[in-house]
């Protein structure tokens, strides 16, 4: 009997224990399983960035409660790597930390170099940033550099994007068929609509007001192709927890709507950038049209591509406003306040981005009290300006800081897609260390660069995120040993260090490339440059050329020891094109003032250098295959869909990278440093320049340099236009 008591009551107390774990066992299970499903994004980056070891990473996603920035624990036991962290993209820059940290990885433009070792070895660390956004991208990028990307690439960047820790990215394909649908339900024809937009490589200036049609039309099959891409886009952004930024109107409507609505109050622009480009057309803040518009192009967007809290206009894009002198401050802040209350009202806590570009391109109008006037009816915390022009403008220290709005720190660097070889680590290191100490810094929530064409300087954009989370606390030495030792898969000899810090004080220590402006013509080098007789001017390109000799002789030597597949060969690549074009640079001068001597012999000793130079270097590059104009040709000729839509792309394409278009400084301003360039298009130029010049001399004939320039123009007219 009491056996049986003793076995009913184990038996009662089992009863009473079991469904208490199998509660507590399927709890464990649901929240294990909900963590992997929120951490399965980013999981997914490291899986295609390493493969099988990824299952060696335990990921935990540890959402914020009050606190709006992003930070990440990371700890190696019983090999795996344990990450916690505030969110995936917190996730994927902390797991690419550890594997760079340990010499294993390093993701690059130009490939990704990857050796895991056979167990992770013993690793801590703890970080946080001190900034809400990490911003990327560049309207202009979307002309310069990403027309032609497919799912595929896009797919590459979005991954750089995560193990780089951004989270604000600018995201501007797609939307030529919300504004198609859009103008259409206003009565536009397709034709009409075909004779306004531009051409793809082009779109960027057109969304800012800059440009009409040129070298359009836009093909059909266009509009569908990006919409496509941008769902895939905005989908693999939102799934990583970024914020991506996408367009909003900011007044700009075609020409054809204009003429169809005479009762509206819109102003004809100047045409941009020194002229030739057709005109553009702004609908003023006032008229009814303008919410009207904005809100619909919001609301068909959203139909597209799902909501969105962060959009992107700008009315006055190195266009001045068209505003009265006696109220210019009340018609700037009319047209604040209707671009904010038109996204407002569409998508009501949406913030409203816009480029801070404007303020240090055109100071003499944007003083601070037509900045302050134009921001006055937009609350603080819906309103973000992007100041990412701090290597060569200090807006926001002169405009105090945008007067309480959201805004973000960042650089340029990179103008048009043209590469020579610059960045300033050290002033990207003391300018953060001295803006987080700043107590005039305002409200400040993001920092990261905006390049408008990308695939060059990895170093500097490698480093420039970094500083988000390192605060600039970590000493240059130690983290450039870290980066060279993931970059070529061994630490660095005391030769390979030295050969880098003889980069770093000749050519990474250049904030701004300037003379890609000189006397108004663009290019990165003289040679790049439509030929002018008065180059004899120039006085010389930034830099410390002979430390560059001396870094570039000591990589020489050390790379033959690597793999010829090593990035350490790509660097080497990379420093010898651009010495080397500033020899040619030098030599240009020397051969032109050697012809105005008339000083035939020198001068044509000096022509002959400089074209084996020239072709040297062309081939040369042919180690750099996703840096050359076949690429860039093939890959707007691939995307499409038949010859005619080919022909298109493949002039565009070209005519970007030399002529750009219209009659001002533009041309060139895209120069590209590719194989095919300096023997199929920059040389040429100079050759027929050099050569018209030796005629003169030997014929003792005026030398009409003008004419010249004339017949040059026409045959880089040709050559856009040839397959």
């Amino acid at each position: 009997m009491k056996k049986e008591n003793f076995l009913n009551k184990k038996h009662g107390s089992l009863k009473r224990i079991v469904p208490f774990f199998m509660l507590l066992f399927f709890c464990v299970v649901k929240v294990y399983c909900k963590n992997e499903e929120k951490t399965d994004s980013a999981q997914r980056v490291i899986e295609r960035l390493i493969g099988n070891r990824a299952s060696e990473f335990e990921l935990s996603i540890i959402e914020n409660k009050g606190n709006k920035l992003d930070w990440f624990e990371i700890e190696t036991t019983n090999n795996k790597v344990k990450i916690k962290a505030s969110n995936n993209t917190a996730v994927c820059y902390a797991a690419y930390n550890f594997l760079r940290d340990i010499g294993a990885v390093l993701v690059s433009w130009e490939g990704n170099r990857i050796h895991l070792p056979t167990t992770w070895p013993k690793y801590s660390k703890k970080s946080e940033t001190p900034f809400q956004y990490r911003e990327y991208l560049n309207a202009c990028t979307f002309g310069y550099t990403t027309p032609w990307w497919d799912w595929k690439r896009w797919e590459q960047e979005i991954d750089w994007m995560a193990m780089h820790g951004i989270n604000l990215p600018t995201a501007m394909e797609g939307q030529e068929a919300v504004w198609q649908e859009l103008w259409k339900e206003y009565g536009l024809t397709s034709n009409q609509l075909e004779a306004h937009f531009a051409g793809p490589a082009y779109l960027p200036w057109q969304r800012m007001g800059n440009i009409n049609s040129l070298e359009g039309p836009l093909p059909k099959e266009w509009f569908s192709k990006k919409e496509e891409l941008q769902k895939k886009i905005l989908e693999r952004m939102r799934a990583l927890d970024m914020h991506p930024v996408v367009p909003a109107f900011s007044g700009y409507v075609p020409k054809v709507f204009a003429e169809k609505h005479p009762e509206a109050k819109i102003t004809e622009l100047k045409s941009w950038s020194g002229g030739g480009f057709a005109s553009t057309f702004l609908l003023d803040s006032k008229d009814p049209l303008f919410k009207k518009i904005g809100k619909r192009f919001i609301e068909i967007y959203t139909q597209k591509y799902g909501a969105s809290n962060f959009y992107l206009a700008d009315s006055f894009n190195e266009i001045e406003p068209p505003v009265s002198e006696h109220n210019k401050y009340e018609e700037l802040s009319n047209y604040g306040s209707a671009i904010y209350e038109t996204i407002n009202e569409a998508a009501p806590g949406a913030v409203w981005v816009m480029q801070g570009w404007l303020f240090g391109d055109n100071k003499e109008f944007w003083t601070k009290e037509a900045t302050s006037a134009f921001l006055s009816k937009v609350p603080n915390d819906r309103l973000m300006v992007q100041d990412y022009a701090n290597d060569r403008y200090k807006v926001w220290e002169n405009q105090e800081a945008f007067y309480g709005k959201q805004w973000t720190y960042g650089y340029v660097h990179n103008y048009g897609g043209s590469n020579p070889v610059y960045g300033d680590l050290n002033f990207y290191k003391n300018e953060l260390t001295s803006l987080l100490q700043n107590p005039n810094r305002g409200n400040i929530v993001g920092y990261g660069a905006m390049p408008e064409g990308l695939n060059n300087n990895s170093i500097v954009y490698e480093y420039i995120y970094d500083l988000a989370w390192t605060k600039g606390e970590q000493p240059l030495n130690d983290w450039l040993t870290k980066y060279l030792h993931a970059r070529y898969g061994q630490k660095p000899t005391q030769s390979i260090f030295q050969a880098w810090e003889l980069l770093l004080e000749s050519v990474y220590n250049v904030k701004y490339w300037e003379t890609r402006w000189w006397n108004d013509r663009a290019g990165a080098y003289l040679l790049f440059k439509r030929p002018t007789a008065t180059i004899t001017e120039f006085k010389g390109n930034p830099g410390d050329k002979e430390k560059l000799k001396e870094a570039l002789d000591i990589l020489h030597k050390e790379a033959a020891k690597y793999d010829k597949k090593n990035f350490i060969n790509y660097d080497l690549i990379d420093i010898s094109r651009h010495y080397y074009s500033l020899c040619i640079d030098e030599d240009l001068m020397k051969c032109v003032k050697a012809y105005q001597q008339k000083d035939v012999i020198k001068g044509d000793q000096l022509f002959k250098k400089i074209e084996k130079q020239a072709l040297e270097i062309d081939k040369m590059m042919s180690g750099q295959p996703l840096n050359s104009l076949d690429q860039w040709v093939k890959s707007a000729s691939d995307y499409g869909s038949s010859a005619e839509v080919s022909k298109l792309y493949v002039k565009n394409a070209k005519t970007l990278i030399t002529l750009w278009g219209g009659e001002g400084h533009l041309n060139d301003y895209a120069s590209r440093s590719w194989q095919g360039m300096y023997k199929g298009f920059y040389w040429p130029r100079w050759k027929m320049f050099l050569e018209a010049f030796r005629k003169s001399v030997v014929n003792n004939t005026q030398f009409d340099e003008s004419n010249e320039r004339e017949l040059i123009k026409n045959w880089e007219i040709k050559w856009t236009e040839s397959n």
